[in-house]
């Protein structure tokens, strides 16, 4: 489903409507629910910039074709410029109790970390095919600032799933990350207790830290020249 966007993008351009239903993309029906269909709507239009995508899609009681031209990104991918969300209707429930309380926390808490990991496998296994995907604080904060539009539950999942990207993400086994201090602990331990040299530790967390300050300083102005009003400047 359409959630929102900007009313200058490629989509709203070419004539989608917040509200509107994707049923279709080049003739692959998609399925009724899940986020796989947003997954293959995303795919589609990133590998199609400024090339034409023919969208089935529903409006109201109405199915009709759309043919959009998807925008070129700074990084070569295409964009709609529209935020797209499962085609799902969400119902509130209230814990009866301090159990019931429990419950509904523990299992959006797995919920959410299944989502994260299962993300993060699929970018290591297939990083040519989602490295256009991964962001940095400046299209965290565009993604945020458009759920904040929606209502605060999405709001405080985005922050809930924010904040487990990024304790995951220290894990990993990086310089300058704890992941990678945790590494270092392990192999230390696995050599008998003998350290390394200080030198080459240093060295090893000095590479780390230049490493994560590029890729930061490369996802902010890749994310930022993607900005819409960036774009309209251009």
């Amino acid at each position: 489903m359409v959630y929102g966007g900007e009313s200058s993008s490629a989509g709203s351009r070419d004539g989608l409507l917040p509200g509107d239903v994707i049923l279709a993309v080049d003739g692959s029906e998609l399925s009724s629910y899940g986020s796989d269909s947003v997954s293959k709507v995303v795919d589609v239009v990133k590998s199609n910039p400024n090339h034409s995508v023919l969208l089935r899609v529903q409006r109201g009681k109405e199915g009709f074709d759309i043919t959009i031209t998807p925008d070129k990104s700074f990084d070569g991918t295409g964009r709609i410029g529209l935020q797209l969300a499962p085609n799902v209707r969400f119902s509130k429930v209230k814990p009866k109790n301090v159990t019931d309380t429990f419950s509904f926390v523990g299992r959006e808490f797995f919920g959410l970390s299944y989502n994260v990991l299962d993300s993060l496998k699929k970018t290591f296994l297939n990083f040519s095919q989602t490295a256009s995907q991964v962001a940095g604080p400046v299209a965290i904060i565009a993604v945020g600032a458009e759920v904040a539009k929606s209502n605060a539950d999405g709001l405080y999942q985005f922050a809930a799933l924010l904040n487990l990207n990024l304790a995951v993400i220290n894990l990993l086994p990086l310089p300058a990350l704890d992941g990678g201090t945790l590494a270092l602990i392990l192999l230390e331990a696995v050599r008998g207790g003998r350290k390394l040299p200080v030198e080459v530790e240093q060295g090893i967390m000095s590479s780390g830290i230049l490493l994560v300050i590029f890729l930061g300083l490369f996802l902010i102005v890749k994310d930022t020249l993607n900005l819409d009003f960036i774009r309209e400047m251009l």
